[in-house]
């Protein structure tokens, strides 16, 4: 035999064990990858949940309003979102980075700030909301400060915070944090000049306050200070009076947040209220911007009292409709966890999902994992996430769990994987 034929016959046998080393070590590749995490999948069936019934919201004839319950989602938006003078309401964003840079723990009085000169004068005006009467190296604490920004709604104190937070002789790098929280905040048409909101530059819509009051709204320290019709401060000759003083003793359970008024923006409003249905008693909040009272109208002030009547007709309203409805019972299928190789264990609800919202009220749902990592394999029954609606601490969650024990992929899974 030639050496030529020998050599013929044996590349054959050469491929093939080739093929098979190959084969071996991308196998064992493959099986001792790790396993790609769990994840639980809401079924497209229960992605929303509409409550029966209709609801007619008695929005105003003008501006633009938004109103949403933080537990359950939106409830509606009316006129066209556009950027509009926010007024005095500014102070929501004002207070909000107070507290996020400087926060106060609940019944905490928060560090001494001092009166600078430039507050003293900016108190002796006669064309803006400010606190009279203060003298240069005064000082408050953080929360009386809140007080005088949030409820008289003092203009000079705006300002002094923001220096103060900022150790800056300008508000510029007060303003510069305004709008990075905004864009945080997914605040996408507001625009910040100003921490008090006299500038008519200082723009946003109702929507985005929407999400600035439910951000706020989670401050222990803010939701205190704006549920308080009135409140005094030593050192001030005069109780703080808060504009939305009938509001807040009316029988509607509204807990503040902040009204605005001048010229440029008309009547401005953001508030929040709660109604209790059954053993819930949910956030309901709400804003309404550029109410322009028709006639006379000095700097805003019947434009004022137009948007807090507009905003109480809503309030009413809502408060009169809220009802409880059962999205979905338990025991029910409401997705499956997917462990990434093909593998789909049913995942079933433990509790009635109960939402509270209005009649004809769309509500998102979607699962949401546990803070631990989700295992390859347990048994039924097994905790592996939650049915979820809302955000943040007003959301409605319950858990689910594997209605049937969850196995390790199989070998032939791991051997045929792609990812």
């Amino acid at each position: 035999m030639t050496a030529r034929r020998r050599l013929n016959i044996r590349r054959p046998r050469l491929w093939v064990a080739v093929a098979l080393v190959l084969g071996l070590v991308l196998a064992t590749v493959q099986t001792l990858r790790p396993l790609p995490a769990p994840v639980p999948r809401l079924e497209a069936a229960h992605a929303s949940y509409t409550i029966p019934g209709h609801f007619t919201m008695p929005w105003p004839g003008e501006g633009q309003a938004a109103v949403t319950l933080p537990g359950t989602g939106m409830v509606g938006t009316h006129g066209r979102q556009r950027p509009v003078p926010t007024a005095s309401v500014a102070k929501v964003m004002t207070a909000y980075v107070l507290l996020t840079e400087r926060p106060l723990r609940k019944g905490e009085e928060g560090p001494m700030i001092e009166v600078d000169a430039k507050a003293v004068e900016e108190g002796r005006s006669k064309h803006e909301s400010r606190i009279k009467g203060l003298t240069a190296g005064q000082k408050f604490s953080q929360r009386d400060m809140l007080k005088m920004l949030m409820i008289p709604s003092g203009n000079n104190i705006a300002r002094l915070l923001a220096r103060w937070v900022t150790d800056s002789r300008t508000e510029a790098a007060f303003v510069r944090k305004m709008n990075a929280a905004a864009r945080k905040l997914g605040m996408k048409d507001t625009t910040y000049t100003d921490p008090s909101g006299l500038d008519a530059a200082t723009v946003s819509t109702a929507v985005d306050q929407l999400k600035l009051a439910e951000a706020v709204m989670r401050f222990d320290a803010f939701r205190a200070v704006v549920a308080l019709p009135s409140a005094t401060v030593d050192g001030l000759d005069e109780p703080l009076i808060n504009n939305m003083d009938k509001l807040l003793m009316s029988e509607l359970s509204i807990r503040g947040i902040k009204t605005g008024s001048n010229t440029p923006a008309g009547g401005t409003l953001v508030w929040a209220a709660y109604k209790t249905v059954g053993d819930r008693t949910p956030l309901i909040l709400g804003t309404m911007l550029d109410q322009h009272f028709d006639g006379a109208d000095p700097n805003g002030a019947n434009s004022l009292t137009l948007v807090k009547d507009n905003s109480k007709k809503i309030v009413r309203a809502i408060r009169a409709s809220l009802t409880s409805a059962t999205a979905v019972r338990k025991g029910r299928v409401v997705g499956y966890l997917d462990d990434g190789l093909g593998g789909r264990t049913p995942l079933v609800t433990e509790e009635d999902f109960t939402v509270v919202g209005v009649p004809g009220q769309r509500v998102e749902l979607r699962i949401t994992a546990r803070g631990a990592p989700l295992p390859h394999s347990a048994k039924a029954g097994t905790e592996v996430g939650f049915l979820t609606a809302g955000s943040g601490q007003d959301a409605v969650k319950v858990p689910v769990t594997l209605r049937n024990a969850l196995s390790s992929p199989s070998f032939m899974a791991k051997l045929t994987r792609w990812s």
